[in-house]
């Protein structure tokens, strides 16, 4: 229970629904970070949003790590091999998918969108089933 942080996660909360307004606002286009991303590389009309977007999603952890007065204790994995197969199947649930649980999750859900919903709740439920899973073989990554 110690990464329960009820109060900044309300803030964090807060911060990426006006950033998904303010994106939404000044390009016109959703803040899914798949098809940010994708685009960014592979768009034959590369938006510098795109990649002002990518940067402050890099630079702001880096940012509150840097300035924050309480060091952040977090950790998940030393194993690379892990960490690379989890990012391939990232990849390719968001590419089977069509989108992130950025997308999905915040952009989607908020428009009602059956799609995002359907896929939204099957992020959770996959999420809850594999760390059900992992609890009851007892492997703690």
């Amino acid at each position: 229970m110690h990464n329960f942080t009820p109060q900044s996660a309300f803030i964090g909360g807060l911060l990426i629904g006006f950033s998904v307004l303010l994106f939404f606002y000044t390009t016109g286009r959703l803040a899914g970070v798949s098809g940010i991303f994708s685009n960014a590389f592979t768009s034959h009309n590369k938006r510098t949003s795109n990649w002002l977007f990518l940067i402050g999603l890099v630079l702001g952890p880096l940012l509150f790590i840097i300035f924050s007065p309480n060091e952040i204790q977090f950790s998940v994995t030393n194993s690379f091999i892990l960490i690379t197969i989890a990012g391939f199947l990232v990849g390719l649930g968001t590419r089977m998918g069509g989108g992130c649980t950025s997308g999905h999750g915040v952009c989607g859900v908020s428009r009602f969108s059956i799609r995002s919903i359907v896929g939204t709740l099957t992020f959770i439920i996959a999420g809850a089933i594999t760390v059900f899973v992992l609890q009851i073989y007892g492997i703690y990554l």
